[in-house]
């Protein structure tokens, strides 16, 4: 059943009142966007959405209180409204796991790319889902939404639609949008249509005639923020600065009996057919390739691994930011998904990495499995994307090599210094950094058979020299001992990656000392503490050619970096910060006698 205009619009003031009664009881949130768009979003909900295969994704995140209106209305479970804002409630901005709520959004532009990982997912499985998004103006000055507006045109996602919140408003003001949008979308390979968001039987006719478009369809929805309200049109109208007098005027305007008998309609609709993407399948047993040479750098490490276990699962998506021969994450088994042939397991997503993020998120929350690979130094481009894959609980699976000032000569903007153990303060994100190919196995094993968390493999450009895993089953404890010393262990030295063999050159020099690999902190830290205790014995000394201070959880000092790095052969820069075994002896035998 579809409803018409007068339907429409009863409905929408259903919404808007349940919204603001939402915002009302919270005594915060943001109103000029429930005014302003409700009709929008009750269009879309009332007449196109089809339960159980599309998605709608509110870019536009800090209209929450509208989001969760329409879900009540429409018979999602997801409890009481006037817990909006509280302690256990109904989030201030949407978060994915709340029934009928596809993704978590607010940080503006990140709901643009997880609608188009979703479209592009839905193209991948051919399950003909559509994808819905509402996004602001404010969304659209963000980078992240250009980069993955760029993508859906390259790649014609003709199951998108993004609608355009367009009320010429933001908090300070006017809005800072570009004055030609439309012609920016239409260069980037998107449809372009006009209405007035507050006319149901135009946007309506809009999104019908959008379905019929072989591309990506851009609507232009102009809109009043706060329309009816006494702040309307105004940059006050963002938030809650309406009196609670008005307030109540307004909900009491807006409540509509037939508005909620008309929803009540839509709760009872049978979901559509199921989306057709199926449960993973039990995951392959890998077997651990054998190292190929004494010396080998870890991104080669991955790409040996990432060959075998891509030709026996299937259900991987790999891609990369424009780096793919650099980071050793395209293999033979690989198949490009081009705007052609969608029948792949490989995106090109350009020299996009904030966007690679944000769409790798929506293709997680679709059921695809992702992975995508960048410098490590450019992972700085996607943290937000990142950070809201860790918290919306995604498994997600980020490559990031050239992992160190090893790097040498493309000098220190290309050289990480910050960026792992700022990767590591992110909760509900593990860290590995493998020393060898076992590592690197587990590394990986450990990021496929992830549930409810992103994890990030980070890998040496350089070779580094292969030091065995005496028990592999230790891996999957995030550290263990590597090199057992000689002698009564007074000191245990803790490194990861590159600098393991490093560290273990400094042990053979010296009596009593054991070296630590400790490949995942994460997982480390999870460990009880009798084992931690018998693995780290006497005075611990962490290694790593990084920011030390994340080290001083286990370690009493840490040998780092406290600077950038600089231009050179990658071992004359090591040894130019200390990373070299005579140095760090003296240090040791001068300081921890």
């Amino acid at each position: 059943m579809k409803y018409d205009s007068n339907q429409l619009k009863k409905m929408a003031d259903a919404v808007r009142a349940y919204a603001l009664g939402a915002l009302r009881a919270a005594k915060n949130g943001h109103a000029g966007i429930v005014l302003g768009a409700s009709d929008i979003i009750t269009v879309i909900y009332a007449n196109w959405m089809r339960r159980g295969r599309d998605r709608f994704v509110l870019s536009a995140g800090h209209g929450s209180a509208m989001l969760y209106a329409v879900l009540k209305l429409a018979g999602y479970d997801i409890g009481d409204l006037k817990t909006f804002r509280q302690i256990g409630g109904l989030p201030g901005h949407p978060e994915y796991g709340i029934d009928g709520v596809d993704a978590t959004t607010g940080p503006l532009g990140q709901g643009v790319g997880n609608a188009v990982g979703m479209a592009m997912a839905a193209k991948i499985c051919g399950d003909g889902g559509r994808v819905y998004c509402l996004c602001s103006d404010g969304d659209l000055m963000e980078g992240v939404a250009q980069e993955s507006i760029g993508f859906a045109g390259r790649y014609k996602l003709n199951n998108l639609i993004l609608f355009w919140d367009d009320n010429g408003i933001s908090i300070d003001g006017v809005a800072q949008t570009d004055m030609n949008i439309p012609r920016r979308m239409a260069a980037a390979g998107w449809t372009v249509l006009t209405t007035r968001g507050d006319n149901p039987r135009g946007l309506d006719a809009a999104i019908a005639h959008a379905h019929k478009i072989d591309g990506p369809v851009f609507i232009r929805c102009t809109t009043t923020i706060g329309a009816g309200a006494s702040i309307a049109g105004t940059s006050r109208a963002h938030g809650l600065a309406l009196s609670d007098t008005e307030m109540a005027d307004l909900i009491n305007l807006y409540a509509s009996h037939m508005g909620e008998k008309l929803w009540a309609t839509v709760a009872k609709r049978a979901p559509a057919p199921g989306r057709t993407i199926p449960d993973a399948p039990a995951r392959p047993i890998v077997p651990t390739p054998q190292t190929p040479r004494d010396e080998i750098s870890t991104r080669e490490l991955s790409g040996i691994f990432l060959a075998q276990l891509v030709a026996t699962d299937k259900c991987l998506i790999g891609g990369s930011a424009d780096l793919s021969a650099s980071t050793n994450v395209k293999t033979p088994a690989h198949i490009d998904i081009t705007p052609d042939n969608f029948n792949g397991n490989f995106i090109n997503y350009g020299v996009r990495e904030h966007a690679m993020g944000a769409i790798m998120n929506g293709l997680a929350i679709a059921g695809a499995r992702p992975y995508g690979s960048t410098f490590l130094v450019f992972s700085d481009y996607m943290r937000p994307s990142i950070r809201l894959a860790a918290l919306s609980g995604l498994p997600v699976i980020y490559v990031l090599t050239h992992d160190s000032i090893a790097v040498g000569p493309d000098g220190p903007t290309h050289q990480p210094i910050e960026q792992l153990p700022s990767l590591r303060l992110i909760p509900n994100l593990n860290v590995w950094r493998p020393c060898n190919m076992d590592e690197v196995a587990a590394a990986w094993r450990s990021g496929v058979d992830a549930t409810s968390h992103p994890t990030c493999l980070i890998l040496s450009r350089q070779a580094i020299r292969q030091i065995k895993t005496p028990s592999p089953d230790d891996i999957l404890r995030g550290g263990y001992v590597i090199y057992p010393g000689r002698g009564r262990i007074r000191m245990t030295l803790i490194a990861t990656g590159g600098e393991v063999p490093l560290a273990v050159s400094v042990a053979e020099k010296m009596r009593g000392v054991a070296v630590v690999s400790m490949p995942c902190l994460e997982i480390f830290r999870a460990q009880s503490a009798a084992y931690r205790a018998s693995v780290l014995r006497g005075r611990i000394i962490a290694i790593e050619a990084a920011t030390p201070t994340p080290w001083f959880e286990f370690a009493d000092a840490v040998i780092g970096m406290d600077s950038f790095g600089m231009s050179g052969p990658g071992d004359d820069v090591y040894r130019h910060f200390g990373f070299d075994v005579d140095t760090i002896v003296r240090e040791i035998s001068k300081n921890f006698k």
